[in-house]
C-alpha cells in the first residue's frame, strides 16, 4: 500500500512537472510573440522633436507597402544609368558607375562584354547619344522577378536608330540602405531577352 502511495505521488509529481514545463514554453512562446509585433509596430512609428525639444509621434508607412513600388524605381534607375550613354568616357564611366552599385555582379559581367566587344568605343567613335524610355515594368513582390520593357533610342551622326528593349532579373533585399544604393535593394541574374532594331531612319548629311 505504501509503495502504490508512492507511485502515485512520484506519477503526480511528473505530471505536475511535465505540465509546468509546458506551461512554461508556451508563455515564453507568447510572451516572445508579443514583444516581436510590439517591436513591428514600433519600427512603423518615428518621433521627431517640436521647437521646444518635445517627442511627437509621426506615422510611417509601412514598408511592404511601398515596397513594390521602390523595386519599380530601382529597376527603373538602374536601367536608366546603364543604357543612357554619351561620346564622353567619363560620362560612360561615371554612368557604370553609379549602376554598379545597384546590381550584383550579372550587371558587371555585361559591362564587361560590351567593352571587350568595343561597344563603347564605337559609342565614342560614332559620337552616339544613347537614351531609354521605359514603357513598362513587371514586378512580382512575391518571388522578387521582374521583367523590363523599353525602347532605346541610339542618335548617330549618320542615322537614328531605336531598339526594343527586355530584361528580367530578380530582386534581393539588403540590410541597410545607403547613399549609393537608396532603397536597400539589389538586382541580381540580370539578363537581356530582346534588343533589336524596330527603326532605322538615315539622316541627310550635308
Amino acid at each position: 500500500m505504501i509503495i502504490k502511495n508512492i507511485e502515485a505521488k512520484i506519477r503526480l509529481a511528473t505530471f505536475i512537472a511535465g505540465a509546468s514545463l509546458i506551461a512554461a514554453l508556451l508563455m515564453v512562446v507568447a510572451v516572445s510573440f508579443f514583444a516581436y509585433k510590439q517591436v513591428g509596430n514600433a519600427r512603423k512609428s518615428v518621433y521627431i522633436l517640436d521647437a521646444n525639444n518635445v517627442p511627437m509621434s509621426a506615422n510611417q508607412t509601412d514598408v511592404e507597402v511601398n515596397r513594390p513600388i521602390e523595386y519599380r524605381t530601382h529597376i527603373n534607375s538602374f536601367h536608366s544609368l546603364f543604357f543612357t550613354l554619351a561620346p564622353d568616357d567619363k560620362f560612360i564611366e561615371y554612368q557604370m558607375k553609379k549602376a554598379m552599385y545597384l546590381i550584383d555582379e550579372s550587371g558587371a559581367l555585361q559591362y564587361n562584354n560590351l567593352r571587350e566587344k568595343g561597344f563603347f568605343n564605337s559609342v565614342l567613335s560614332s559620337s552616339s547619344v544613347l537614351t531609354i524610355q521605359t514603357d513598362s515594368i513587371h514586378v512580382d513582390p512575391v518571388k522578387k522577378y521582374f521583367k523590363f520593357y523599353g525602347k532605346q533610342t541610339i542618335d548617330r551622326r549618320s542615322s537614328t536608330v531605336i531598339r526594343s528593349l527586355v530584361t528580367e532579373g530578380y530582386l534581393r533585399d539588403l540590410e541597410m540602405r545607403t547613399e549609393n544604393n537608396g532603397h536597400g535593394v539589389l538586382i541580381t541574374r540580370w539578363k537581356t531577352l530582346e534588343n533589336k532594331d524596330i527603326s532605322y531612319v538615315q539622316k541627310n548629311n550635308f
